[in-house]
């Protein structure tokens, strides 16, 4: 008689309440997820769409876990005993700017966090911040549920104070879409209002396609100035500081196309506009 397939389990099937996953499977959990989205993205996008590569890809996102595993390990990533997550770069930045201490009169600073995996991450700064988490998938009652993408521009217009977007742009499988979504960010932030942007730092150290200088000069056409940005060499994450201002008036179809910055053994990371 035929042997019966034992079904796998998702290998992220684990206690998730605990951070018992190290930081090492972390990671290549959460790479292997985007690499199976990227290429999932890709044959959703051309005409002649593989079935059964598509229902392959799609049979590895649920051996993994599906979404809600991705969500687990990246929280997981957040957690105190692995140093916390980015929201501490942007409070400790927005500080050191004096916004803590702000006129009253002016109210809470309204804050988009996109991408949130816990709904109080900004917990120690109520006093002076009132924060909006979105997701795509809610993992809490407190944080909203919606694709930043689908989001209403007309009524999101001018309307934040600041918007987070913190490992969310390099998740998303279209690099026009990427590009859409940091439209998307400057038209709903107030004028001089703050965009964070935070990205797996080899996404511009080691990307072919995208160097730090040509983020910087594409933020700069989108209507972005720089006011902070912070990595390691060698480290894992980088992160940028903007503040919505007029576009420098550079021709936009350049950012329309790749443009190769590195010869060599590089990743294919890029944003372009849509």
């Amino acid at each position: 008689m035929p042997k019966t397939r034992k079904k796998k389990i998702p290998v992220t099937n684990a206690d998730k309440s605990s951070s018992s996953s190290t930081p090492a499977s972390s990671r290549t959990v959460i790479r292997r997820f985007h690499v199976l989205l990227k290429k999932q993205g890709q044959l959703k996008n051309t005409s002649s769409a593989n079935a059964e590569a598509l229902g392959e890809i799609e049979r590895e996102i649920d051996e993994l876990g599906g979404l809600a595993a991705y969500q687990r390990m990246s929280s997981i990533g957040q957690g105190n005993d692995r140093g916390g997550g980015s929201e501490k770069v942007l409070m400790q930045w927005l500080v050191d700017m004096g916004l803590r201490k702000r006129e009253e009169a002016k109210g809470k600073m309204r804050l988009l966090e996109v991408g949130a995996l816990k709904p109080d991450n900004y917990r120690t700064c109520m006093s002076w911040i009132d924060t909006t988490p979105m997701d795509l998938r809610s993992r809490h009652p407190a944080i909203i549920e919606q694709d930043f993408l689908l989001m209403d521009e007309d009524e999101n217009r001018s309307k934040w104070d600041i918007i987070s977007l913190s490992l969310v742009v390099n998740f998303v499988p279209d690099p026009r879409d990427r590009g859409r979504m940091l439209c998307l960010a400057h038209s709903m932030l107030v004028p001089d209002g703050l965009l964070f942007l935070a990205l797996p730092l080899p996404c511009v150290e080691n990307s072919r396609y995208l160097t730090s200088d040509r983020l910087q000069s594409l933020m700069n056409v989108l209507g972005f100035t720089e006011v902070q940005r912070k990595w390691k060499t060698g480290g894992k994450m980088a992160y940028w500081l903007y503040r919505k201002s007029e576009s420098d008036q550079k021709p936009l179809d350049e950012y329309r196309k790749k443009n190769v910055c590195r010869q060599g053994d590089r990743n294919n990371f890029v944003i372009l506009l849509p």
